[in-house]
């Protein structure tokens, strides 16, 4: 069986990083709707006391509870970036699949968010890691967090690190390759030493 051709598998990898996008849009949004039909009336939910709890919170800032005050600069950065990987998934030609993957899960997230930002002028959180005091947070969030871990991840593998001896280096996500170079033709004769003819006639 052939092999798809280049252009195929690229569209087709392509196409997977917009499934995992959709896929952490929905699980975003269904563990939020499930926070507001059960969690919101309790208010908490200690699944291991003191460790992890489920806290309901509406959150109007960014991640984390960020920018709690400038809601619309916010979503209009958001928005513009959004709208950047988006483009930047579609039209770059060759893309490589860890920043692909980092870059569908921070698409998905930000989208998960910002549906809530517009729908109910806030964000819905509930995930409390209590015993480290951090700050409330949601699915959507976690996936940005690791897509932008994935990234970090990303640069020390393809960009700091120097390529390995013997092996070809590999373009960047965006480059074109370098075409091949002509090989030079063999010397004839092990140790020829090149000869003017003006000397012989």
């Amino acid at each position: 069986m052939r092999s798809l051709p280049e252009n195929h598998r690229r569209v087709s990898f392509k196409a997977l990083c917009f499934g995992i996008a959709a896929l952490v849009v929905v699980l975003d949004q269904v563990t939020k709707l499930l926070a507001v039909r059960y969690l919101k009336p309790v208010g908490d939910f200690p699944l291991i006391r003191g460790v992890l709890h489920l806290t309901y919170l509406e959150n109007t800032g960014a991640a984390f509870g960020m920018l709690k005050n400038a809601r619309w600069v916010f979503m209009l950065i958001s928005t513009a970036a959004l709208l950047g990987v988006g483009v930047y998934l579609v039209m770059i030609r060759r893309l490589n699949r860890l920043l692909g993957c980092a870059l569908a899960l921070i698409l998905g997230g930000g989208i998960g968010n910002m549906i809530d930002r517009i729908a109910y002028q806030y964000v819905v959180d509930f995930i409390n890691f209590e015993w480290i005091n951090f700050a409330v947070f949601n699915v959507a969030d976690a996936f940005i967090t690791i897509g932008a871990c994935l990234i970090g991840l990303y640069l020390i593998l393809y960009e700091l690190l120097p390529p390995k001896k013997g092996a070809a280096e590999k373009p960047s996500a965006g480059m074109p390759a370098e075409p091949p170079r002509p090989e030079e033709p063999e010397a004839q004769g092990k140790g020829a030493v090149p000869t003017d003819d003006r000397h012989d006639r």
